[in-house]
């Protein structure tokens, strides 16, 4: 099976589903209501000090954009990458996935502010107007470093699976630059963190009936180089055990091992199944968009043809 690109010429700019443009609207509709009512951003963005008793923000806040340029990245990332991870993923977990990522981020971030108020004594840290849909953003490239990690990138010769990674970097560097980091850079963050123990522990296999995806490719350290692993993976395992100690008893109760043997459809069979059926999802949709771009330039040469 040839290995599907990532770039879909003239086709690109379609066959967005119809729950990436619902999406789409309420963050544009978002940001339509806070510009023209900007004492909504009170009720709407998370706010620290005001979280309790506007509960709601942990949710509401990551689906407002308060600046021009912040809803047309999500807005763009949204049907772009969307359009390659709802078709794979399906409707229902795609939703489950952002709602999931975006809650357990606003909690992160609430939780964060809260220490870091206590630590520093700063009011800034309370009543700073935080939101966005950047993390879910974040999240989505964690699914496509799970799903297709070994696909180069056409513009900058890099493999998918690193794409996280570079994110979060080159959103590090700007930091030191920009006044406006600390609205930015946790949700990001927390967001790429989120979404890796969703993929990692929770999201659930229907085919299989179990949770997660265990393969090593997928572990924590592979966000990490090659050199920096040896010491990720000690440090990752204290937070593993920690935290999904039950998990893995699940796991091993439902079937991923029996006697030490690995049962079909666990590590490593399952995830190189998922990374095939997205291979092969994106590979038929991307022959129906190059086969829709290729019609379109027939029929624009064959009408200045005629007209000639």
């Amino acid at each position: 099976m040839s290995t599907p690109s990532l770039a879909g010429g003239m086709g690109a700019f379609s066959g967005f589903t119809r729950l990436c443009k619902g999406l789409a609207v309420v963050l544009i509709g978002g940001h339509i209501v806070v510009q023209f009512l900007p004492v909504t951003v009170t009720y709407l963005a998370l706010i620290p000090a005001r979280t309790i008793p506007f509960v709601w923000n942990l949710v509401t806040s990551g689906y407002i954009e308060q600046s021009v340029f912040g809803v047309v990245v999500s807005t763009l990332g949204l049907l772009f990458i969307g359009k390659l991870l709802e078709p794979v993923w399906g409707s229902r977990e795609f939703l489950k996935f952002i709602f999931v990522v975006n809650f357990l981020t606003s909690i992160c971030i609430f939780i964060t502010a809260i220490a870091l108020y206590y630590i520093t004594r700063k009011e800034t840290y309370l009543y700073m107007p935080l939101s966005g849909f950047h993390g879910v953003l974040s999240g989505f490239l964690v699914g496509i470093k799970q799903m297709i990690p070994d696909q180069e990138l056409p513009l900058i010769k890099m493999k998918a699976k690193w794409l996280p990674s570079l994110s979060l970097l080159v959103s590090i560097a700007i930091s030191f630059w920009t006044a406006e980091s600390a609205t930015y850079l946790p949700i990001l963050i927390f967001g790429t963190y989120m979404s890796w123990i969703y993929l990692r522990y929770w999201q659930r296999k229907p085919e299989t009936k179990l949770k997660g995806d265990p393969s090593e490719d997928f572990a924590f350290s592979s966000f990490f180089p090659e050199f920096l692993r040896s010491v990720i993976d000690p440090v990752a395992s204290i937070f593993h055990r920690m935290l999904c100690g039950r998990s893995d008893a699940s796991n091993e109760s439902q079937g991923y091992t029996v006697g030490g043997t690995t049962l079909p459809g666990s590590d490593p069979i399952e995830a190189s199944r998922r990374r095939e059926r997205g291979a092969r999802a994106l590979e038929e949709r991307l022959a129906a968009e190059r086969l829709g771009a290729a019609k379109s330039t027939e029929e624009l040469e064959r009408d200045a043809t005629e007209n000639v």
